[in-house]
């Protein structure tokens, strides 16, 4: 183990660089995607957890993973930003396209078949999901469409290319904001749905259906907690400090 844990230890540092601490901070319920920049000690108060306690399960968990013979997930510290984008895209992007549009019809289908007996909370599930896939699919196509290629010209301009089209809408600091606000918008969705259905517990009642919809939302909300840390933990400061590059070795991000 390489680095030294302790209070002032970020938990983006941690999620970042050691996959393995994200099932720890999922157990304690500590937010290492929008809310990564806060130090262990700050993280475990606001879980109400102990800090020596968070500290000791995260020290077993690096010291288990360098006993086992496990692929190691890829350093996206070290990989170029066309890479990082690339894997976001094939991984993040692609599973949320596909699952947002089957969830809406779970939903539908859920709420027609046990609206009588369950109708408030799922009324509530509804209107919520609907709230968050319009949020998402609208930040998918921002991302696609404006941010991630004005990371992708950046890069090659700097390491030689030709300068890129610039994006329209300010520079990419001012669309990581936005991005990072949206972020945190979906992940409050989410947390409010899990609030809702009680973190998923299945009345006595339920059909395959109903088991199907709590589990998709699970592995959603699983998912974005993975695409958020990697954008703004390592995607979107990367390409910061790269855009604070002298302006000679830039792409123009906009006007």
């Amino acid at each position: 183990m390489s680095i030294q844990l302790g209070g002032n230890t970020t938990v983006r540092e941690l999620a970042g660089r050691y996959p393995q601490t994200r099932t720890i901070f999922e157990r304690y319920g500590i937010d290492y995607c929008c809310g990564g920049g806060k130090c262990l000690a700050e993280a475990a108060q606001e879980s109400h957890a102990a800090l020596p306690d968070l500290v000791r399960d995260i020290e077993t968990a690096l010291v288990a993973r360098s006993t086992k013979t496990a692929t190691a997930e890829k350093d996206w510290y070290e990989a170029p930003l066309h890479e990082l984008v690339d894997h976001i895209l094939q991984v993040h992007h692609a599973y949320m396209k596909e699952a947002l549009p089957r969830l809406k019809e779970l939903v539908r289908k859920v709420v027609h078949a046990h609206g009588a007996r369950h109708g408030a909370m799922l009324r509530q599930v509804q209107e919520l999901y609907s709230a968050l896939a319009t949020e998402l699919e609208s930040h998918l196509l921002k991302e696609e469409g404006v941010l991630f290629p004005s990371i992708v010209a950046a890069e090659a301009h700097r390491q030689g290319g030709p300068e890129g089209p610039a994006a329209h809408i300010g520079s990419a600091g001012n669309l990581i904001r936005q991005m990072e606000r949206e972020h945190e918008r979906a992940g409050a969705v989410l947390a409010r749905i899990r609030k809702v259905t009680g973190d998923y517990v299945l009345p006595d009642d339920a059909c395959p259906t109903f088991r199907a919809l709590y589990e998709e939302l699970e592995h959603m909300e699983e998912d974005l907690h993975q695409h958020i840390h990697q954008e703004n933990n390592i995607l979107f400061p990367r390409a910061i400090t790269a855009e604070s590059a002298p302006p000679s070795n830039l792409v123009k991000l906009g006007g």
